[in-house]
Formats: structure tokens, sequence, C-alpha cells
């Protein structure tokens, strides 16, 4: 598997929502087939994150009882809710790019809880989680809308 070209489509997502930039893939693991994508749409509905759309998109178009065999990649470490509903659906392995603590540190709202910690914790799953994919330009992403935010005011 290509994580990082997966992780460009997610980031490509991202780039539709640059105040907020999350977006999410999910893939097929044994063809790289999209079955499900998003970016964060939290202006629709606070629930509306970029995971949370994907997932959403992935229900819709793909009803697989077991969705185990599929990989979700997405621009930032999923949320507290975002990696609840990963653990839910099933997905077999998260990929992420910016961490929990770096978008902390850059004054993002985060709730301090680390998506392995989550998934630790569901005991009837065993995802695999793994960060700092393509993580410079993931960085870049939150980095820019924060200093965008800032700047226009609004937060």
């Amino acid at each position: 598997m290509n994580h990082e070209h997966f992780m460009r489509r997610a980031i490509e997502l991202a780039r539709e929502a640059p105040r907020y930039p999350f977006g999410a893939v999910i893939i097929q693991r044994e063809n790289g087939q999209c079955v499900g994508e998003g970016f964060n749409r939290s202006d629709l509905n606070p629930t509306f994150h970029g995971e949370m759309v994907a997932i959403n998109d992935c229900a819709r178009r793909h009803r697989p009882e077991d969705w185990s065999g599929f990989d979700l990649y997405t621009t930032a470490e999923p949320c507290v809710m975002c990696q609840g509903a990963i653990e839910w659906a099933g997905i077999g392995r998260v990929f992420y790019g910016a961490s929990i603590p770096y978008l902390q540190q850059l004054g993002w709202w985060q709730i301090d809880l680390r998506a392995a910690d989550i998934s630790a914790r569901a005991a009837f799953r065993q995802t695999l989680i793994l960060g700092g994919v393509l993580e410079t330009e993931c960085n870049a992403l939150f980095a820019a809308a924060q200093k965008g935010r800032f700047d226009d005011g609004s937060n």
C-alpha cells in the first residue's frame, strides 16, 4: 500500500475546508479502492468531522458487515468522537498526519485523549493506529488555518 498516495488524497479533500482542514479517505485494503471520503463540514453539523463524513459516505456507498479490511487516512489524529466511531465501524487501520499534541500546541480545541488510548479501551477491536504519515504537509495545513483564523478575527 502506498500510504503517501492515500494521505495526499486526504490532504486534497482537506483543502475543501481550508479553515478546518480535516480530510479523510477510507480505502479497501485488498485492492486500494476508495470506499468513502470526506472533509470537515462542521458548518452544517458539529459532528461532521472529516472522519465522520467519510464513514457516513462509506456506509452510504458500501454496506459491508465487516469493515476490518478498510484503512482510514486522515490529516489529523482522530478525536475522541471520531476514534469512537472508527471503533464502532470496525475499520481495521488508521493512518494520520498531524497529532493531537501538535494541534493543541497550535491552539486547536482537542480533548486530551489520544486515538490509541481510545482504541486500547475498545477491547472488542484491534485497530492499528499509525501517525506521522506526511506529517509535515498535514501540520502545515493546520498551522496555516490557525494563522488565518487569528488574522481574520474568528476562532
